[in-house]
């Protein structure tokens, strides 16, 4: 039976294309550089782990990838290996990203002749491409291209549960390129994936239940558990940022449906729209399931693991029986029992208590009258309302002195008169400034009034004012005086008009 040429030779331009990926690697390998103790520095890994360290940065959302971060890693991984500073690892760095990113701006390119078309082709690729850039420090970052994460899954077969994340970087990639078929097989096989996520779940669940019978078992599924929920926690975010793609470019598509390819691809969006937002639902559900699973589940069995473990000693076997059953000297059987028994108690007296403070009584009791304070009389209230009264008289006559023929006057100039003319004892009595402040807080006062209902404690003085007028006003103004060592009072102006 002969084979089919055809077949042999079929896609042979795609199959030189994915082996063409593999250039880059080799052409560092090719490149001599020797660190600070003449040792070579080995090109080759490190742009395999220049290409792993912009694949762990996507997974992670961290866009602020250059020269200088990458130079940071690699010299923070070979520093044991390579002796070299980190100019010297930036150089390298530089000379990785050329090389998987010409300077020129012309993409990777590899020339050979195409047994299926009996042609001379060439083939383009793209390992990393310019992302953002930061224009005040003048830094280029970078990230993986589309075919760079092909170089990368080829190197590696991934574990299932990493299958989502990887199948969200492709599917943003073909939707950036516009294959909206491309895009609606890869979101059938994301939604594979999270089946595939959930039954996963759901046996961990089982084993956490079944399996936990130590503290390492627990501590090996509360990490796998930590591990799975940190993963759908950052692909959530991913289908966020999918889903305001995938809007905004229906939006954009919908602006203009002249053309019946514009009207095609909207209608594929749309349905890309819907089928990941069914996805994206799914996810969210199971999302929520490694919640409950990281908190609750993991809790119970952290609490059977304690009951387990109360359920498994039994006192009167371990102890008593091993006690009572065998014949076991008395130091050994003290060594057994001895974590069992309370701590050692004594009570001490110590000679140091005799300088502590003491509680000293008089010998001498006195009788203590527990009496309530006797209620001044109304005879003693009298009085003092008639020396108060007395008080307010003698001030409003100073008043009036210095006042003379004004008819207004300041607080200040009051003050400056008794201090002049023998009055300044007065000064140092809290009846001159209650007067004030009472005569305040009452102004404007109308002395005909005043007289009729104020016999009391200001009764004299508006005798005394009502001669020379018959409406007081007491104003604040915005100085404070301070009238002696103890005494501060705002300055005032005291007025007296007549209607």
């Amino acid at each position: 039976m002969e084979i089919n040429i055809g077949n042999v030779v079929e896609n042979y331009r795609e199959r030189i294309q994915r082996l063409a990926l593999f250039d880059p690697l080799y052409a560092l390998s090719r490149k001599g550089m020797k660190d600070d103790k003449g040792k070579e520095v080995d090109y080759f890994s490190f742009g395999l782990l220049t290409l792993l360290f912009f694949f762990e940065n996507m997974l992670i959302r961290n866009k602020k990838t250059g020269v200088k971060e990458l130079a940071a890693f690699l010299q923070e991984l070979s520093k044991d290996e390579i002796t070299m500073d980190i100019i010297g690892f930036e150089r390298v760095a530089r000379t990785i990203i050329d090389t998987f990113r010409p300077p020129t701006g012309k993409r990777n390119s590899k020339t050979f002749f195409n047994w299926e078309t009996k042609k001379q082709e060439t083939v383009q690729y793209s390992v990393l491409k310019a992302a953002k850039a930061d224009l005040e420090t003048n830094t280029q970052y970078y990230t993986l291209d589309e075919q760079g994460l092909e170089l990368i899954f080829a190197t590696k077969e991934y574990f299932n549960e990493f299958q989502l994340s990887i199948n969200q970087l492709v599917l943003r990639k073909q939707l950036e390129k516009g294959e909206f078929s491309g895009a609606l097989r890869q979101i059938d096989e994301m939604n594979l994936d999270v089946k595939n996520l959930q039954d996963r779940i759901v046996r961990i669940k089982h084993e956490v239940n079944r399996n936990i019978v130590s503290n390492e078992t627990y501590e090996r599924y509360k990490n796998i558990i930590e591990d799975i929920n940190n993963r759908l926690q950052m692909e959530d975010e991913e289908f966020e940022e999918l889903k305001t793609f995938v809007t905004e470019t229906r939006e954009k598509i919908a602006s203009d449906l002249s053309k019946s390819e514009d009207r095609k691809a909207y209608e594929l969006i749309i349905q890309i729209d819907k089928e990941l937002g069914e996805v994206h639902y799914n996810h969210r559900l199971l999302f929520k399931d490694s919640i409950i699973l990281k908190t609750s589940a993991l809790q119970a069995a952290q609490e059977s693991l304690y009951y387990v473990g109360i359920d498994s000693f039994n006192f009167n076997q371990e102890i008593t029986s091993r006690v009572f059953s065998s014949p076991i000297p008395l130091g050994e059987t003290r060594t057994l029992i001895e974590p069992f028994l309370y701590l050692e108690k004594s009570k001490v007296w110590s000679p140091l208590t005799v300088f502590s403070n003491q509680k000293i009584e008089k010998l001498d009791k006195e009788e203590r009258i527990q009496d309530f304070l006797a209620v001044t009389s109304d005879d003693e209230a009298k009085l003092d309302l008639k020396l108060q009264s007395n008080n307010y008289k003698v001030i409003a006559s100073i008043i009036l002195m210095a006042m003379k023929a004004e008819n207004e006057i300041t607080l200040e100039k009051i003050v400056e008169f008794m201090k002049n003319n023998a009055y300044a004892e007065i000064l140092n009595h809290r009846s001159f400034y209650d007067f004030f402040i009472i005569l305040h807080q009452k102004s404007p006062v109308v002395m005909e009034i005043q007289e009729d209902q104020e016999e009391g404690i200001f009764g004299q003085v508006y005798k005394l004012l009502i001669k020379k007028g018959k409406k007081l006003y007491v104003e604040e103004l915005d100085t404070i005086l301070e009238v002696t060592e103890r005494f501060e009072i705002k300055n005032m102006s005291f007025r007296l008009e007549e209607y």
